[in-house]
C-alpha cells in the first residue's frame, strides 16, 4: 500500500529523521499534553480546586497518546483540539473535567507551534554552523589561489578561490546572526483566553488580575520559556510565522547563490561537487558528471524562497481577532519550509566537505585573460623606461586587437604576451615581463581579507558553538 498513495518527498528523500520527528504528530500532541499539565498545575498552585491525584494522572498519560480514540472523537466533533481533550480525558478519567480549563484551542496549538519552531531552529543552527566551518576551512586553504573573477558573467579582475568562498561564507554568517537574534526573541502565545483578553481566567480567579498574570508566567516558565506576546487576539500574531519563513528564506537564498555559482564553475571545470564512484550523471550520456547536489539545492531553495509571500497573505488577512483560514495552510507551510531547509543544509554540508578544485584548469583560465589585464602595468613599466604613455598605449591596443582575433576568430590561445615579447618596441622591459604578468600581483588584499574575516568574525562563532561541530552531511539519494 505504501506505493499506492502520495508520499512527501521532503520526508522520503531530502529531510533528516531528526527534523521529520520534530513536526510529527507525536511530537506536537505530546507538547499539547505538557501544556495542559502545566496549565492544571499552575491553576492548582494558584488556588483552584484541582487535586494532586488529577495532576498525577495527567502526567501518567503524558507520553501515551491514544490516537485511535482521538481520531474517533474528531470524526464526531470535527475539532482536533477537542478530540484530543476528550481522548486525554478518556485515559486520565479523574482529571477529565479540568483538562483545558479556561483555555482556547490556540493555547495548545500556538504555544506548541512556537516550541516546535524553536526546536527546529536548533537543528538548523547545528547544520548552519557546520557548513560555516566547512567553508571557513576551504576559504583559508585556497585564500592565495588566483582565479578569474567575473562581473556580468564576463571576465573581470582576478580574485582568489578562497575569497570567492568567503563571500559564500559571509552570506551564511549573516543568516546565522538573523537566526540567533530570532531565537533569542521567541515568544509563546501564553495564557490569553479566547480573544486574548484573559476573560475566562478572570472569571476562574474572581477577577484577581495578579493571579491571572501569575498564571501565565507560571505556565510559560514550566514550558521552559520566559517571553510571551504582550497582546494577542485568539492567536499569536501571524507576523511571527512570516518572520520564521523569511529567516528560512534568507538561508535558502544564500544556499541558492552558492549552488548556482558552483554549477557555473563546474561548467568551467574549475570546481566540482563530490561525484561518487558508481554515480550516474545521465541515463543517456555515460560521460556526464552533472552537478546533481547543487541542482537539488537550487530546486529546494526556490521552493523555500517562494513561501514568505504565503505567510504574509495569511498575516494580512486575519480578520479582527482571528479567522480560521490560517489553520490548514499552517499545517503545510511551516513544517515543509523547515524540512526543505534541513535538506538544503545537509546537501550544502555534503558538498563543502568534499569540494574538488582543479587548479590547473583555473590557472589556464587565468592565463588566458591575464595578458589583457596586465596591459596597464606594462604601459607603466614602459613609461618608467622613458617611453611615451600615448605611444605605448597605441602599440598595446594594436597588439591586443591581434591577440583578440587570434582567440575569437582563429580559436587559438591568447598570444598577446608573445606579441609583446617579439616586438622590438617593448625590448626595454623584456626582463620585467614575467614579473608583470604574475597572477599574484593582481589579487589585491584577497588573501588578507579572507584570513582576517575568518579570524575576526567566523572563529568566534565556531568557538561559541564548538559542541555542535562534527556533523556530516549524509544524504539519502
Amino acid at each position: 500500500m505504501e506505493n499506492e498513495i502520495y508520499e512527501n518527498p521532503l520526508i522520503t528523500r531530502y529531510a533528516t529523521k531528526e527534523m521529520s520527528e520534530i513536526f510529527s504528530n507525536d511530537s506536537r500532541y505530546k507538547i499539547w499534553r505538557k501544556l495542559w499539565i502545566a496549565l492544571a498545575e499552575s491553576e492548582k498552585e494558584l488556588g483552584l480546586n484541582i487535586t494532586d491525584e488529577q495532576i498525577e494522572e495527567l502526567k501518567k498519560y503524558a507520553e501515551d497518546i491514544n490516537y485511535e480514540d482521538a481520531a474517533a472523537f474528531e470524526k464526531e466533533v470535527r475539532h482536533d483540539v477537542m478530540a484530543h481533550v476528550k481522548a486525554y480525558g478518556k485515559q486520565a478519567i479523574s482529571a477529565e473535567k479540568i483538562i483545558h480549563l479556561g483555555a482556547t484551542s490556540c493555547f495548545v496549538t500556538d504555544n506548541a507551534e512556537a516550541i516546535l519552531i524553536d526546536k527546529a531552529l536548533d537543528v538548523i543552527l547545528k547544520e548552519l554552523v557546520n557548513v560555516i566551518n566547512n567553508l571557513k576551512n576551504f576559504a583559508l586553504k585556497y585564500k592565495d589561489l588566483p582565479t578569474l573573477g567575473y562581473t556580468h558573467l564576463q571576465p573581470a579582475q582576478l580574485t582568489t578561490v578562497g575569497k570567492r568562498a568567503a563571500l559564500w561564507l559571509q552570506d551564511l554568517v549573516s543568516d546565522y546572526e538573523s537566526l540567533i537574534y530570532f531565537k533569542s526573541n521567541i515568544k509563546l502565545r501564553g495564557v490569553k483566553g479566547t480573544t486574548g483578553t484573559q476573560a475566562s481566567f478572570m472569571e476562574l480567579f474572581d477577577n484577581d488580575e495578579e493571579k491571572v498574570k501569575l498564571l501565565e508566567k507560571k505556565v510559560v516558565e514550566k514550558m521552559g520559556y520566559s517571553k510571551v506576546f504582550d497582546l494577542t487576539g485568539q492567536t499569536y500574531p501571524r507576523k511571527f510565522d512570516y518572520k520564521v519563513l523569511s529567516l528560512l528564506s534568507e538561508i535558502a537564498q544564500s544556499a541558492y547563490k552558492f549552488s548556482n555559482d558552483l554549477r557555473i564553475l563546474q561548467h568551467e571545470k574549475e570546481l566540482e561537487e563530490p561525484f561518487e564512484k558508481n554515480q550516474i550523471g545521465s541515463s543517456a550520456m555515460a560521460y556526464k558528471r552533472n552537478p546533481m547536489r547543487s541542482e537539488r539545492i537550487s530546486a529546494l531553495s526556490r521552493f523555500v524562497i517562494s513561501l514568505p509571500i504565503n505567510a504574509s497573505i495569511t498575516s494580512s488577512t486575519q480578520w479582527l481577532e482571528r479567522t480560521l483560514d490560517d489553520s490548514a495552510n499552517k499545517r503545510i507551510v511551516t513544517a515543509q519550509a523547515f524540512l526543505a531547509v534541513d535538506g538544503i543544509l545537509r546537501l550544502y554540508m555534503n558538498i563543502t566537505e568534499n569540494l574538488v578544485v582543479y587548479e590547473k584548469v583555473i590557472e589556464k583560465h587565468v592565463l588566458s585573460e591575464l595578458p589583457f589585464m596586465a596591459t596597464e602595468n606594462i604601459i607603466m613599466e614602459c613609461v618608467k623606461c622613458g617611453k611615451s604613455r600615448q605611444e605605448t598605449h597605441e602599440k598595446i591596443r594594436e597588439l591586443s586587437m591581434k591577440a583578440a582575433e587570434n582567440v575569437k576568430i582563429l580559436g587559438k590561445e591568447n598570444n598577446l604576451l608573445d606579441l609583446i615579447k617579439n616586438d622590438e618596441y617593448f625590448s626595454v622591459i623584456s626582463d620585467k615581463l614575467t614579473d608583470v604578468v604574475s597572477p599574484e600581483k593582481y589579487i589585491g588584499r584577497a588573501p588578507s581579507q579572507v584570513f582576517e574575516y575568518c579570524k575576526n568574525v567566523v572563529e568566534p562563532i565556531l568557538i561559541k558553538h564548538k559542541e555542535l561541530l562534527g556533523e556530516k552531511g549524509n544524504i539519502e539519494v
